[in-house]
């Protein structure tokens, strides 16, 4: 058992030492990798050899996206409290497939479960399941959808396929996020067939230029643009929309958590007219990687989609997990997710989206002061900024992420090279947002020499 000890210790000098330390890799840390690219051995190395070689050169080639003052691609970081589950939970080593398999990975999927409809409102008929990351929380939603409205014309989809089967209308705003269509591809509902309503300046769907719906129709909106962190009116198109043939789903991977502030939950307004919703708990809710939460109204549209059964495993009157899930043998996602919601109340989980949110506009306040140009409306954590033309903005993001006090990435928004911040750790503080400002202005201000 030593070596966990030594884990543990090299873990946790590794989080204390992040404030000191770039946010991005140094070359040589990345060159060193090149070490580990060795003929298989004969014979191995005891344990402690190994831990201290993956310390030696893995923990100095790590982005500290840990850290306080890493902000892009909307990763958050990991609370203590569920980083501290995480490690219990990989001690039990439970396959949370089966109850059978983890009886408390399975409770505690059931009772996080519980836990977020109560945090979202939604009616105990909701259910879900936990997967790796939005891109399969999607895919398992529109699982779902694709055979409740393929049912309704009296087709069953998981016994007789696609060929032959009644079309499905699948509708999207042009700037729904990629993961969507390659989940639509995925399904073999294409991802280039898909109906693209136009967009606003701030990413939303056109509401009044999303068509009338007839026969079995795939609404799919969005809360949360990647770029602009804007929200699609939910509750509009909802009443518009819905009907016994549409199935409205939105993909809400980090907006979603918005529902946790008094102060933004109307950006969600109408979330409980819609069919299905996807979300990330490793970015908001700052759980380790990776996990991902598909809800959906209608639970036996998902388990219908999902399930199966064979002679040697068990069945339990209980909630069986991989009668909702892709996947049979997987760890336990639900831990984490139960250990931030408790540990974090409601309360907490507030006061980090709030605290994100005010440190995002306080971003987008000293950039502007700066003389830079915002080029979205900062309606949640996410902030795009132009630093001049093209090359001048590109060239900047560079500064930055080589000089190393923060990180941030690039992205092309309305025709123009843009800046990306995305505030959603719980460990950024004020003092933090204070020091990368102070870092961004500097180099865009050197950023033409």
């Amino acid at each position: 058992m030593e070596i966990l000890r030594s884990a543990a210790r090299r873990g946790i000098r590794f989080l204390e030492t992040l404030d000191n330390r770039p946010v991005a890799p140094a070359p040589e840390a990345v060159a060193n990798l090149d070490k580990f690219d060795v003929p298989l051995p004969q014979k191995g190395c005891d344990p402690e050899t190994m831990l201290e070689q993956l310390d030696r050169l893995g923990s100095p080639a790590t982005v500290a996206s840990a850290g306080g003052r890493f902000f892009g691609f909307v990763i958050g970081g990991t609370l203590p409290a569920t980083l501290a589950a995480n490690w219990l939970a990989g001690a039990w080593d439970q396959n949370t497939g089966l109850w059978a398999g983890s009886p408390v990975g399975s409770a505690l999927e059931i009772v996080s479960l519980r836990w977020l409809r109560e945090l979202l409102d939604l009616d105990d008929a909701w259910g879900g399941a936990f997967v790796t990351g939005a891109t399969m929380a999607n895919f398992t939603c529109l699982a779902a959808a694709r055979r409740a409205l393929l049912g309704t014309a009296g087709w069953d989809v998981e016994k007789d396929g696609l060929y032959g089967a009644p079309e499905i209308t699948v509708i999207a705003g042009e700037d729904a996020h990629a993961t969507l269509f390659k989940a639509l591809g995925m399904l073999g509902l294409g991802r280039e067939r898909v109906i693209r309503v136009p967009a606003d300046e701030q990413g939303r769907i056109r509401e009044e230029l999303v068509p009338p719906v007839e026969g079995p129709t795939l609404l799919c909106l969005q809360a949360g643009n990647v770029n602009s962190g804007s929200f699609d009116a939910l509750r509009k198109i909802s009443e518009r929309v819905r009907g016994p043939q549409t199935w409205i789903h939105v993909d809400a991977a980090f907006g979603l958590w918005a529902a946790a502030s008094s102060s933004r939950r109307h950006l969600v307004d109408g979330l409980e007219l819609v069919n299905s919703v996807c979300t990330d708990a490793h970015k908001w809710l700052n759980v380790p990687y990776d996990s991902g939460i598909a809800l959906v109204r209608c639970p036996e549209a998902l388990r219908g989609a999902m399930s199966f059964s064979t002679a040697y495993l068990p069945e339990n009157e209980r909630r069986e997990p991989s009668h909702y899930t892709p996947e049979l043998s997987r760890r336990a996602r639900g831990v984490e997710v139960w250990a931030a919601l408790a540990t974090l109340g409601r309360d907490g989980l507030e006061e980090l989206v709030d605290r994100n949110c005010r440190q995002a506009r306080r971003f987008a306040q000293g950039l502007a002061g700066a003389g830079y140009e915002i080029l979205n409306e900062v309606v949640l954590n996410q902030v795009l900024v132009s630093f001049g033309d093209d090359e001048r903005t590109l060239k900047t993001i560079e500064k930055i992420q080589r000089e190393g006090t923060c990180w941030c990435g690039g992205t092309r928004w309305q025709g123009k090279a843009a800046m990306r911040i995305s505030v959603c750790s719980w460990a950024t503080t004020d003092e933090d947002v204070e020091r990368s400002l102070e870092a961004m202005i500097r180099c865009a201000a050197s950023a033409g020499d």
